[in-house]
């Protein structure tokens, strides 16, 4: 290949460990296929890297409760207005958004129920709430504790799980039941949620929370992920994430839900 594609999934391995780029690339996938109507919340927008690689145009608001991202996002250009503050407090009027978007985000939220009443109250009448999440099958798909049980080590495997769990800082792992109640608990209806992310490709992203060190050291030391995002660096690489960027699309064993609900 003589150029670089032009891609969500390129574009993401190239700034991001290729697990996590692999991930944000399908999820992006997903924003860019609908209409987001006016003004735009993103709620949880971290350094906005995530909206400035989906997005062509600028999201009126980034809200983010870390000062460090905040500071990230605005060098980024994304957003319109920067907010620092908690998701439970969102400090914008009633019905003000007509769309709010939160891309893995709610899930490392412990108390979370206060969150999503915030969002129902500054989403209009009508209005879209779209986010997505791990749930509850991504701690059973995790392949280093399947092995362990296949070997009859089942305190190891949970031992193994809970330990993930902890460095993905996932404070729920929930199904689309109990999401739905929680919703309509905050003045949501559910209009449409699928599975996605399949266990062969969490595989490659559990694999690369190992293989990616030197990519955290590259961060902690230069503010980047990737020193060298050109192709005959990372030409292997997309080659190896390409068939699941493409096939990581609607699968009923999926690790992650993506969710669209209306304000009621």
């Amino acid at each position: 290949m003589n150029n670089p594609p032009n891609d969500l999934l390129w574009k993401n391995i190239t700034s991001l460990p290729y697990f996590r780029g692999l991930l944000r690339a399908v999820e992006g996938r997903y924003y860019q296929s609908m209409d987001l109507p006016g003004p735009v919340l993103d709620l949880g927008c971290g350094d906005g890297h995530f909206a400035s690689v989906t997005f062509s145009g600028t999201l009126d608001a980034g809200l983010d409760p870390w000062v460090q991202p905040i500071r990230e996002a605005q060098g980024r250009g994304k957003y319109k207005l920067h907010v620092l503050a908690q998701g439970s407090q969102i400090p914008f009027p009633e019905q003000y958004f007509q769309t709010v978007i939160s891309n893995s985000v709610l899930e490392h939220i412990q108390d979370i129920q206060p969150v999503l009443n915030d969002v129902a109250r500054v989403t209009r009448m009508g209005g879209s709430f779209i986010f997505c999440v791990p749930n509850h099958q991504f701690d059973s798909s995790l392949s280093i504790g399947s092995a362990l049980e296949k070997f009859g080590w089942k305190t190891l495997a949970g031992k193994y799980r809970n330990w993930f769990e902890k460095i993905a800082r996932h404070k729920n792992l929930d199904s689309p039941e109990v999401w739905t109640k929680r919703l309509e608990k905050a003045g949501f209806e559910v209009i449409q949620w699928w599975h996605y992310f399949c266990p062969q490709a969490q595989s490659v992203m559990e694999w690369g929370h190992f293989m990616g060190l030197p990519s955290l050291v590259t961060r902690k030391l230069t503010g980047k992920w990737i020193l060298a995002p050109n192709w005959w660096n990372l030409g292997w690489t997309y080659r190896i994430l390409e068939k699941y960027y493409h096939q990581t699309q609607e699968c009923e064993n999926g690790v992650c839900t993506f969710y669209v609900a209306r304000r009621v």
